[in-house]
């Protein structure tokens, strides 16, 4: 269960991501610099309990019009091994004490959970509440998902996505899917025809309007390449 402490984090989530978001490939920026308010998201249960994982919004309000970015989120008590280049920030946690946030989705926690989420096997929680189910969140699966515990193959950066190849952690044949976490939302598409599984779900709009899109989408595994290979 995740425990949402009412603490300070120096610097905070937002300060942090002004500062990552421009140097993404599927940032929109025009070179300004972002500002960022948050708009929702939902968090999933790490079964150990040590890792925190938040799929946050955020949206910018710096251009003519606001764009609503996905960034999934790991808070980590220690560095990750090999995830040098996927780390945001070390802020201190008022409680915590130092915490390592990364990009989510080089994670292999986190894509084990969303793998999890997507198959049934777990449940979104709410974003700011301990231990409390988010049934506006939702996921389905048609496919067969990889059996037993999966590990990240490789992953890659499309113009609005990352797509993360994963399979079997023992390295079984049980298969390879690509789950496309989506990065640039967009209001109101919500189809998910064709694809193997899929998570839904909301955010405010800056006008206060509420908005719901696709975060993830599961499809056959595509042939990409690590960035480190």
């Amino acid at each position: 269960m995740a425990v949402i402490h009412r603490t300070t984090l120096t610097p905070g989530k937002l300060e942090l991501l002004t500062t990552w978001l421009p140097a993404q490939p599927w940032y929109g920026g025009d070179g300004r610099r972002p500002e960022l308010t948050k708009a929702g998201g939902f968090r999933l249960d790490d079964p150990q309990g040590e890792v925190g994982m938040e799929f946050m919004v955020v949206t910018d309000v710096s251009g003519d019009r606001p764009v609503s970015y996905h960034v999934p989120l790991t808070y980590r008590g220690a560095p990750l091994e090999g995830a040098d280049h996927a780390l945001i920030g070390t802020p201190e946690h008022g409680v915590l004490g130092r915490r390592w946030i990364y990009d989510g989705t080089h994670d292999p926690v986190l894509v084990a959970q969303l793998h999890a989420l997507v198959a049934g096997d777990a449940k979104a929680q709410h974003q700011s509440l301990s231990d409390t189910p988010d049934p506006t969140v939702t996921a389905g699966f048609t496919g067969a998902a990889v059996p037993g515990p999966i590990r990240p193959a490789a992953v890659a950066e499309a113009p609005h996505a990352t797509d993360i190849v994963v399979d079997a952690a023992d390295g079984g044949r049980g298969g390879r899917l690509t789950m496309r976490v989506t990065r640039v939302l967009r209001p109101g598409e919500t189809d998910v025809a064709g694809v193997l599984g899929h998570v839904v779900a909301g955010w405010r709009l800056p006008d206060g309007a509420e908005a719901r899109g696709v975060f993830a989408v599961v499809t056959a595994a595509a042939g990409i390449r690590s960035p480190a290979s």
